[in-house]
């Protein structure tokens, strides 16, 4: 791993999240019990693991892989995200990276998802697959708008064909914050016929 000892020990780690979302909570919940935001409105996903929080080191690295085409960040990211995964107690049919716009991919070259995802992919023997969901709405980036707001933006953002065999889905982006594009996505997702959609991100803002 790219990453001496103490920077290793010195990550943010989500240790206490509710177990649905991973949002991070100041205390712990009981086994089972979820965060008032998921008993209030249940998230289109099934589960959501994120071994960081958004800060020092980890931001560095997303940011680093997401804007200045630090690629070799992808890596580390991806063997963090491999280091904490709690183990599938069904493993997933396919890995299915966030897609990005065809005109945001084309500016920024590249999709750090994907770039992260094709990395545990290999490692995890699981295929890839970049077919089952396009992004077809060019919303405006999510940084910087409210929950609200950022629902609003990202809604009837993807597109997924017929999806036969009910699959279980693993979906890859690189931080999550609302959590309203993986949640928008994976509704996506189980209307074009997915059974289950779990979500791995590198770190929970």
């Amino acid at each position: 791993m790219d990453l001496c000892l103490g920077c290793y020990e010195d990550l943010p780690v989500n240790t206490s999240c509710c177990p649905r979302c991973a949002q991070a909570l100041e205390t712990p919940l009981a086994s089972g019990l979820l965060c008032g935001q998921c008993l209030k409105r249940r998230p289109a996903y099934d589960q959501v693991t994120a071994p960081f929080l958004y800060q020092h080191t980890i931001k560095w690295l997303i940011t680093g892989l997401k804007f200045h085409q630090q690629h070799k960040n992808a890596r580390l990211l991806a063997q963090l995200l491999l280091d904490k995964h709690p183990g599938f107690t069904e493993p997933p049919d396919f890995i299915v990276p966030v897609p990005l716009h065809s005109k945001r991919l084309r500016q920024r070259g590249f999709n750090q998802a994907e770039e992260i995802a094709a990395i545990l992919a290999r490692q995890l023997e699981i295929p890839l697959r970049l077919d089952l969901c396009q992004r077809v709405k060019l919303s405006a980036p999510q940084s910087g708008l409210d929950a609200k707001a950022r629902q609003k933006n990202i809604r009837n953002a993807f597109k997924a064909e017929a999806l036969p065999g009910r699959p279980h889905l693993l979906v890859i982006d690189d931080v999550m914050t609302t959590g309203a594009t993986v949640s928008e996505c994976a509704k996506t997702l189980k209307k074009a016929g997915a059974r289950r959609v779990d979500v791995w991100v590198c770190a929970r803002a």
